[in-house]
C-alpha cells in the first residue's frame, strides 16, 4: 500500500468507521443528533430482533413499516454494558433492509459477534419515530427454532393456533403471521396469550392485518409464523409449520 493509499484508508477508517461485517459501514452519527434535530416520537416503531437458523453470529431485526413511512435507519451501541436510554450511545450502521413477507415487514440482517442493543428509526409525516430499545441475545439466548404448534383446521376453515414456549420462557409478547405460499402476509396479530385463531381479534392486543384478510380455501396451503417476544423484544422462540385449513 503506498503513503497516499494509506492516509485515504485512514481517513475513511476515521470518518466512517471500521466494523467487522464487511458489508456494512459504521457512520459517525450519533442517533442523538438526529434526535435533537427532529420532532420525535418514542415506542411508536414495532420492531424486534432474532438470531438466524444458518449461523450463530448473524442477527435479524424485523421491523414494521407503516405504509407512508420514509427512510428506515438502523442504530446500535457498541456493547450492552452502555445505559440503553441514552441516544449518544447508538452509532447509525449503514445497511439497508430487505423484504420480508414481500415488503410487508423489513428486516436488516447482520453479522455481530457481541450482544448489543439496537433502536430502530424512521420518519412518518415529518416525524421521527423510534422503537424501544431492542436487546440482542444471539450468545447468552440464542432464538429457538422450531415447528412445535398444535393447530386445529376443523372450524369452517378458521384454524386455531396454540403453542407452548420453548427453552427460554420469559416471553412476553407473541406476534402470529398467516401468509400464503407466495409469502404474501394475510394477518400480522399480537397476543398475551398462547393461542389464536384466524381471523379471530378477541385475544389480539396488537394487529397490523391491513384492511380484512381474505377467508383461507380449503383447497389451498398456507404458512403459521410465530415469534415469542421477549420484554426487551428478542425473539426467544421462532415457530414456521406449513399447513391446510
Amino acid at each position: 500500500m503506498t503513503k497516499t493509499n494509506y492516509i485515504v484508508f485512514t481517513l475513511c477508517c476515521i470518518l466512517y468507521g471500521c466494523n467487522n461485517d464487511e458489508n456494512t459501514i459504521q457512520l459517525n452519527t450519533s442517533l442523538a443528533s438526529l434526535v435533537d434535530a427532529n420532532e420525535t416520537e418514542v415506542d411508536n416503531v414495532i420492531a424486534c430482533a432474532s438470531g438466524s437458523k444458518s449461523d450463530h453470529n448473524t442477527i435479524i431485526t424485523y421491523v414494521y413499516p407503516r405504509p407512508g413511512i420514509t427512510d428506515i435507519r438502523y442504530y446500535e451501541t457498541s456493547g450492552i454494558d452502555v445505559n440503553k436510554d441514552n441516544y449518544q450511545n447508538y452509532l447509525q450502521i449503514d445497511i439497508e433492509p430487505s423484504n420480508f413477507f414481500n415488503g410487508y415487514l423489513k428486516k436488516f440482517t447482520r453479522i455481530i459477534t457481541e450482544e448489543k442493543w439496537v433502536i430502530i428509526t424512521f420518519f412518518e409525516e415529518g416525524k421521527l419515530h423510534l422503537s424501544n430499545p431492542i436487546r440482542l441475545k444471539h450468545i447468552t439466548k440464542p432464538t429457538e427454532f422450531t415447528d412445535e404448534v398444535a393447530i386445529i383446521t376443523d372450524m369452517e376453515a378458521m384454524p386455531f393456533f396454540s403453542w407452548n414456549d420453548g427453552f427460554i420462557d420469559d416471553n412476553n409478547i407473541y406476534f402470529q403471521v398467516i401468509s400464503d405460499t407466495n409469502d404474501q402476509l394475510l394477518s400480522g396479530t399480537y397476543t398475551f396469550q398462547k393461542q389464536f385463531q384466524y381471523y379471530k381479534l378477541e385475544n389480539v392486543v396488537l394487529n397490523i392485518t391491513q384492511g380484512i384478510p381474505p377467508p383461507l380455501d380449503l383447497m389451498n396451503s398456507y404458512n403459521f409464523t410465530l415469534m415469542g417476544v421477549s420484554e426487551d423484544n428478542w425473539v426467544n422462540l421462532l415457530i414456521e409449520k406449513n399447513f391446510t385449513p
